[in-house]
């Protein structure tokens, strides 16, 4: 018997487990990544979260369970909306149409390129000067809360963002 025949290992091996598969563990979702809210209540929850000021939680999901039983539809829960918020689509800005020192702290990008809230607050307070940084603090609420979640901050660009956040209650 050769240590190195292949054959003979596979044997040997399917004689101690037996011919069966190995069980598998739980199945995946075949829906798994995409959201299974209907897309109106999604329009409905972006619509009541798209003020400039962040709302009171309490008053918008009464808002968005009142949108929803007008149109026949099953209100999200208070987790879903906190889950939405991180993900949905907010303001996107043409980079043209920025102050010049923004465009500068959006370096990489052409000027008729469109570029969602949340990273023109993040490159502000990462790349941008301190005009850059007080344009992104008078982003709507919703852009620096999805931009206080990405990851990859600079060590001194953490604070302002932060600072301009609980400043805004947010």
């Amino acid at each position: 018997m050769c240590p190195f025949d292949l054959a003979e290992s596979m044997s040997r091996a399917q004689r101690r487990f037996g011919s069966k598969p190995p069980l598998p563990g739980r199945k995946h979702r075949s829906d798994r990544g995409v959201s299974r809210l209907d897309p109106e209540v999604i329009e409905c929850v972006a619509r009541s979260l798209s003020g400039h000021e962040r709302p009171r939680m309490r008053e918008t999901i009464e808002l968005i369970g009142e949108c929803c039983r007008a149109k026949g539809l099953q209100p999200p829960s208070r987790a879903t909306i906190y889950k939405l918020m991180v993900s949905l689509p907010g303001i996107a800005y043409r980079v043209g149409d920025l102050p010049d020192h923004v465009q500068d702290a959006l370096y990489n990008l052409a000027p008729e390129s469109r570029v969602p809230g949340r990273q023109v607050a993040y490159y502000c307070f990462n790349y941008g000067n301190l005009r850059a940084m007080s344009f992104a603090a008078g982003l709507p609420w919703l852009a620096l809360y999805q931009a206080l979640r990405l990851r990859g901050y600079h060590q001194k660009s953490r604070g302002p963002i932060e600072a301009a956040a609980m400043t805004r209650v947010i």
